[in-house]
């Protein structure tokens, strides 16, 4: 099952990973997205952290929010690189709790 607007995403997370490969000659592989994924978790786990009084210094929840957004861009490069749908894959580990939902395809 895709989804339009996550491809949509996705598309877009991928033009915009090209232009920071370009301007920050960061290489074009799946390990080093998900190493940077993980560094932007801990930039959001901060945000997070700020926002609710519990971390050095301040954040509010744009901050939060733009921090999230990094987050969501590079999971959905991860999964161009991985050659993964994130939505058959979510539908499938996700939706198969729900009684409504139908069995999705392959993660691929």
């Amino acid at each position: 099952m895709s989804d339009d607007r996550l491809d949509d995403l996705q598309a877009m997370a991928m033009q915009v990973a090209e232009i920071y490969r370009d301007r920050f000659g960061a290489p074009d592989r799946a390990q080093w997205t998900l190493l940077k994924l993980n560094e932007e978790m801990g930039e959001l786990t901060g945000a997070w952290l700020q926002a609710e009084g519990q971390g050095r210094g301040e954040a509010t929840k744009q901050d939060v929010a733009n921090e999230l957004a990094d987050v969501l861009g590079f999971l959905l490069v991860f999964a161009a690189q991985a050659g993964i749908d994130p939505a058959n894959a979510l539908h499938a580990k996700w939706g198969r709790h729900l009684p409504q939902t139908k069995p999705a395809k392959s993660v691929n």
